[in-house]
């Protein structure tokens, strides 16, 4: 099975007001083979900065077995303990064996960026749709430089948004972080 990009995002809330809209969203996005949830954790930070971790998902059992905790493992978040640890050095150690060459001091900190007393949910996404589009990238000689989401008040310098709709969504995006 080919594994498609993969994207991990970090949403932060102030003050969380779940009703099950985002577990709606990412399952549409699921039943329709658009992207997969391989891992979800939901940390809460503490006035104090303390965290609590959440394991959350939206796999199959037998997924979730084969792939246990992939966020923890990628930004170095020792969730099951010692033995976590021990599973993410293991597996560490078998990449570089197979000449993949493995940067620990490039661990992700993006639990420091979580401000103290709120929470976040970290998503870790496979965009299945985009399987064909990287490997005819690939065919063609191409590799990916860089990339990441624009602001929708960038949109409006090059046209593609009015400045009242990008300032509203913008506003949207941005309001509880306030």
């Amino acid at each position: 099975m080919a594994v498609g990009p993969v994207q991990l995002l970090v949403l932060g809330f102030r003050h969380p007001d779940f009703h099950g809209e985002i577990i709606d969203e990412l399952e549409r996005l699921r039943a329709s083979d658009t992207v997969r949830v391989i891992d979800a954790l939901a940390v809460s930070k503490d006035a104090e900065g303390a965290i609590e971790v959440n394991h959350l998902s939206n796999l199959t059992m037998d997924e979730a077995a084969e792939l246990g905790t992939v966020i923890g493992a990628l930004i170095g978040l020792g969730i099951e303990g010692e033995d976590g640890m021990a599973k993410g050095a293991e597996m560490g150690a078998a990449a570089a064996a197979d000449g993949i060459e493995v940067f620990e001091d490039e661990a992700w900190d993006v639990l420091e960026d979580i401000p103290n007393d709120s929470a976040a949910a970290l998503i870790l996404l496979e965009h299945q749709w985009a399987v064909p589009l990287r490997d005819a990238i690939a065919r063609a000689g191409g590799f990916r430089i860089s990339d990441g989401f624009i602001s929708p008040l960038d949109l409006v310098e090059i046209g593609l948004m009015a400045a009242d709709e990008a300032k509203d969504l913008h506003e949207m995006e941005t309001a509880a972080a306030q």
